[in-house]
């Protein structure tokens, strides 16, 4: 089957609702994305139509959403695109939601500090790691490999 894929750039609109649900956790909240272009007479840019979305995060995902994302702050959401039809009361309702794949602060508005999740605040610092040596060739060493490899989801602080 194929899905619609969707980069949608925007502000948080909603406070995150976090559920846990019989199939694990789940976390939606409102997207508005607004365009922005220059006005030629006013010279100046001017906010164009605002869409709004609803975001459906899952399992691990949600719990970090909902512990990362307040309102007003600047994100990125990757996901299917799901547009419904609707017919409530007599009158038909279109509604826009993204099931979200990935969801994060945009660094273009601000800096972030990435936190995995499951590590508390009091826990020790872990020992600094080196800086990479960017200038190795593509295998690079086994540690560098052991160092990418490590997976995990986190929370990210936008400041």
């Amino acid at each position: 089957m194929n899905e619609t894929m969707v980069c949608a750039v925007g502000r948080v609109a909603t406070q995150p609702v976090y559920r846990e649900t019989a199939s694990g956790p789940s976390a939606r909240f409102r997207l508005a994305v607004t365009a922005r272009y220059w006005d030629r007479e006013k010279n100046t840019w001017t906010d164009g139509h605002t869409n709004f979305f609803t975001v459906w995060a899952n399992r691990q995902l949600a719990t970090n959403t909902a512990a990362s994302l307040t309102v007003g702050e600047p994100v990125i959401v990757q996901g299917r695109l799901k547009v419904r039809t609707d017919v409530r009361e007599g009158q038909s309702w279109t509604s826009a939601d993204i099931d979200a794949v990935a969801i994060g602060h945009d660094l273009a508005w601000g800096t972030a500090a990435f936190r995995r999740a499951g590590k508390t605040e009091a826990a020790a610092p872990s020992p600094a790691q080196p800086e990479p040596n960017w200038e190795t060739s593509q295998e690079g060493s086994e540690e560098e490999t052991a160092a990418h490899a490590q997976s995990g989801s986190g929370t990210a602080v936008l400041t």
